[in-house]
C-alpha cells in the first residue's frame, strides 16, 4: 500500500514570485560602507561636492544651512544621529528642490566638559590643576578636542549626512577665534561696546563660571514663606533755600507724613527663602490696586504660632487681600486705605539680626509684578538671577539715593544729612546727637563748634582732645572759600571784553 501511494506536492511551483536581482537580505554593515565609497568616488567632496559643483553650474540659488555644533568631547550617541539625519533631511530636500545648499558642519570645542575630562587625566598622574601650567593644561585640551573631531566626524560621515567635511569649523580654530576678535572690534569701533554685568554661576570645585546650560537642578521641596517688609518712610524731593549761604536752592530726601503707615509692612510671598538675605528692593506693579489692612482679630486654637497677630498693619494688593488673609490665620481685618507704593522705603527684615542689613529696601515698579498668587509684590534679589539683576540694574539710582549712608539713624538719613551746610545742619541737629553718636571723635567739643570743628580755637580742640590731621581729618575743601573763589572767576569773565563780545555774538 505505501507503495502505491501518491506523493506530497511541492507546492512552490505554484508560487509565482517576480524575479529581482535584490539579495533577500539587506546586507546593510556591508552595503553601507560600499554605498559610502560611491558616493566618495564621485568627486572630491563625495556625493555633496558633485551635486553641489552641479548646481552652481546651473546658476542655482543659495541657501545656508547654520549648524549649531556639537560638543568635542567623546564618541556621538542617539542624540548627536538625530540632530544631525533631520540637518540631513534638509540639505537633502533642499538639493531636490533646485538649491545650491551651503552646510558647513563645525563642533564647540570650549567649555567645562573638556577641562573636567583633562583634569581627571592629570589627577591621574597625581597632578592637580592649579600645578598644571596653564599653556601645558590648554595645549591638552586642544589635542583632546581635535580628537574627538576627526572621530565624530566620521562616525557622522558613516552616517551618510552630507556635508563639506573637508572644510569643517571648529571654535578653537586660530581663523575662528581671530574672526570673532575682528567682529568684536568692529563692535568697539562703531561705538555699541559697552561694559556690563550679570549674575553667573560659579563652580567652587572647577572655580570658573559655568553657564545655564551646563547647570543641572536636583529636585528640591522648599517651604513658601511670607516676609514682612516695616515701611521705613517715603521719599519726597523738597527745596532749601538759605539767602546766608547764598543756596538758592538744595534738594534733598524728607520723610512724607503719613499716619496711617506708621508700622505698617509690606508683606511678600515667596517660594525662595534662601534668597531673602539677598534681598535688595522689592518690586510692584503700579497698575495694581494696593491696600493697607489693619489687624481686628485671629483665628483661634491654633497650632502655631502665626506671623500676625491684632494690630498689625499689612500692605497688599486688593485682588489678593482674601488669600493673604487666610494664609496669615487672620479672622478679620479692616481695609484703611489705598496706598501709592511709589516712593515706599522699607526696612530689611534681618535688619535687627545683623549690621550687614542696615540698608534701606527701595519699592520698584515693575511691569513682571501680576496679582494672579501672593500679595502683589516680588521680592528681588540681584545676586539670584537676571531678572531681578535687571531690576535692580535699571533702577540702581533708587539704590543709591537710598542707600547712601547704611549705617545712619533713620530719622537723620532721610534729611541726608551729609548734604547740608552746618547752619541748616544746626536746624536739624541741634544738641548734636547725631554726630556725638556716629562721629565720636567729636564727643567732647561744645554744641557750638560741634559742626565745624575746624573753626573752633585750637585751645578749644586741645581740651577735647581733637588734633586736625591726626585725631580728625583736615578739611578736604573750603565749601564757602571755594565758592567766593568760583563766584570771583565767573565774574572776572564776565567782565572780560572778549566774553562781552562773544556774548553779544550769540
Amino acid at each position: 500500500m505505501a507503495d502505491d501511494a501518491t506523493p506530497a506536492r511541492d507546492y512552490r511551483e505554484t508560487v509565482f514570485l517576480p524575479d529581482t536581482p535584490f539579495p533577500m537580505r539587506g546586507g546593510l554593515p556591508k552595503k553601507e560602507p560600499e554605498i559610502i565609497e560611491g558616493w566618495a568616488a564621485l568627486s572630491p567632496k563625495g556625493l555633496y561636492g558633485a551635486v553641489r559643483a552641479k548646481r552652481q553650474a546651473d546658476g542655482a540659488p543659495l541657501f545656508v544651512l547654520h549648524d549649531g555644533p556639537p560638543y568635542a568631547n567623546g564618541a556621538i550617541h542617539i542624540g548627536h544621529a538625530l540632530n544631525k539625519t533631520l540637518k540631513d533631511f534638509v540639505v537633502r530636500s533642499r538639493f531636490a528642490l533646485g538649491y545650491d545648499v551651503d552646510y558647513v558642519p563645525g563642533w564647540d570645542c570650549h567649555g567645562l566638559p573638556i577641562e573636567w575630562k583633562i583634569e581627571e587625566e592629570f589627577r591621574a598622574k597625581g597632578r592637580r590643576k592649579d600645578e598644571v601650567p596653564a599653556e601645558e593644561f590648554r595645549t591638552r585640551c586642544r589635542e583632546y578636542a581635535g580628537g574627538w573631531i576627526e572621530a565624530q566626524k566620521v562616525e557622522f560621515q558613516r552616517l551618510g549626512i552630507l556635508g563639506d567635511w573637508w572644510n569643517r569649523y571648529a571654535t578653537m580654530d586660530f581663523s575662528s577665534e581671530a574672526t570673532i576678535v575682528a567682529e568684536f572690534h568692529k563692535f568697539a569701533a562703531s561705538g555699541q561696546l559697552y561694559r556690563g554685568s550679570k549674575p553667573v554661576m560659579w563652580s567652587p570645585v572647577e572655580r570658573t563660571a559655568l553657564a545655564d546650560a551646563e547647570i543641572e537642578y536636583h529636585d528640591h521641596v522648599s517651604p513658601t514663606v511670607w516676609v514682612k517688609f516695616p515701611v521705613v518712610w517715603r521719599r519726597k524731593i523738597e527745596k532749601l533755600k538759605s539767602p546766608q549761604l547764598g543756596i538758592s536752592g538744595s534738594s534733598l530726601l524728607v520723610k512724607r507724613e503719613e499716619p496711617e503707615l506708621e508700622g505698617a509692612s509690606v508683606v511678600i510671598w515667596t517660594t525662595t527663602p534662601w534668597t531673602i538675605p539677598a534681598n535688595r528692593a522689592i518690586s510692584f506693579n503700579p497698575e495694581i490696586a494696593y491696600g493697607l489692612y489693619e489687624v481686628e482679630a485671629m483665628e483661634t486654637d491654633l497650632a502655631f504660632e502665626p506671623w500676625a497677630k491684632p494690630g498689625d498693619k499689612f500692605v497688599v494688593a486688593d485682588k489678593l487681600a482674601e488669600d493673604v488673609q487666610k494664609a496669615a490665620k487672620i479672622a478679620s481685618w479692616r481695609r484703611l486705605k489705598q496706598v501709592d507704593c511709589k516712593g515706599l522705603f522699607c526696612g530689611h527684615p534681618l535688619r535687627e539680626f545683623a549690621d550687614g542689613y542696615k540698608f534701606w529696601v527701595p519699592l520698584l515698579a515693575g511691569e513682571h509684578v501680576t496679582d494672579d498668587a501672593g500679595t502683589g509684590f516680588v521680592h528681588t534679589a540681584p545676586g539670584h538671577g537676571q531678572d531681578d539683576y535687571l531690576a535692580w540694574l535699571n533702577n540702581r539710582a533708587s539704590f543709591d539715593e537710598a542707600n547712601e549712608q547704611v549705617d545712619s539713624d533713620p530719622e537723620l538719613q532721610e534729611l541726608n544729612y551729609e548734604r547740608l551746610d552746618p547752619e541748616i545742619r544746626n536746624t536739624v541737629d541741634p544738641d548734636g546727637a547725631y554726630v556725638r553718636r556716629w562721629v565720636p571723635e567729636l564727643a567732647s567739643l561744645p554744641d557750638e563748634w560741634l559742626h565745624a570743628p575746624w573753626e573752633a580755637p585750637a585751645s578749644v580742640r586741645a581740651r577735647a582732645g581733637i588734633v586736625l590731621g591726626q585725631t580728625y581729618p583736615m578739611r578736604i575743601v573750603d565749601h564757602m572759600a571755594a565758592a567766593e573763589e568760583a563766584r570771583s572767576r565767573i565774574f572776572a569773565l564776565r567782565r572780560d571784553a572778549r566774553h562781552a563780545a562773544e556774548a553779544e555774538q550769540i
